[in-house]
């Protein structure tokens, strides 16, 4: 349905120079179309997302908030196992590899994150950012609620990392099914609820709080996949 809508609401290409370099540099011919999905998000988020998260911090105490951010880092290990892999980097996927093994064990199924007591520290890596090494165009920017600032290629990205997610796959019974809905609904609102005040200031400060967001991550992610390429440290832990 959004690809559909894409036709209607793209902005064509100005013809002033100064323009056509500005509208380039957006990478944003969609904007009649994001700028929409973005005012949704921001209804949901004032109307529903920013009280839950805000009771969230309230109600719930910080030891058991790290608990469910290291259960959500840890269960995205192995996604982030197989995009370094992809990426050519031995060292970032030994890392996310024992993160997994010893967060899972010695780390009670990710509640504590002992894997960074021992020396190895979360890193962020996911298949948008391996497409990215390998020279695999962006396309055009896109706002999706729920997702938020994305492209069409971290969009298949983010897909293949669901799908490379294993608490995706749990079975019924045993109530792991239940634990699979708590796991993401939870980790959404602990999401929010760490993003809250930047979202209000943001709001506050900013002229025009959409394409800050749009400038700003388009310039995070493109150093994400600059650090990915330059990492070429070996593959022996720096405190061995």
């Amino acid at each position: 349905m959004l690809l559909s809508a894409c036709g209607s609401l793209r902005n064509p290409p100005p013809k002033d120079p100064e323009a056509l370099a500005d509208y380039k540099a957006a990478n944003d011919p969609y904007e009649p179309l994001n700028r929409d999905m973005y005012n949704v998000q921001m209804w949901a988020y004032h109307k529903a997302l920013r009280p839950i998260a805000k009771a969230w911090i309230w109600a719930v105490p910080t030891p058991v908030r790290h608990s469910v951010a290291n259960i959500n880092e840890t269960w995205r290990e192995p996604a982030v196992f197989f995009s370094d892999v992809g990426a050519g980097r031995p060292r970032r996927a030994g890392d996310s590899f024992m993160r997994f093994a010893i967060n899972m064990s010695a780390g009670v199924a990710g509640f504590f994150d002992v894997a960074s007591l021992v020396g190895y520290k979360q890193h962020e890596t996911d298949p948008g950012m391996t497409m990215g090494t390998w020279g695999v165009p962006t396309g055009p920017y896109l706002f999706i609620p729920g997702v938020g600032p994305t492209n069409f290629r971290d969009g298949a990205g983010y897909a293949i990392g669901q799908g490379l997610t294993p608490i995706n796959y749990v079975p019924r019974g045993y109530g792991l099914l239940s634990f699979n809905w708590a796991y993401n609904i939870l980790g959404t609102v602990d999401g929010f609820a760490n993003t809250v005040d930047q979202i209000d200031h943001l709001e506050q400060d900013s002229l025009d709080p959409y394409s800050y967001i749009r400038s700003a991550w388009q310039q995070n992610r493109q150093s994400q996949v600059d650090a990915l390429k330059d990492d070429h440290r070996a593959t022996t832990p720096d405190w061995y």
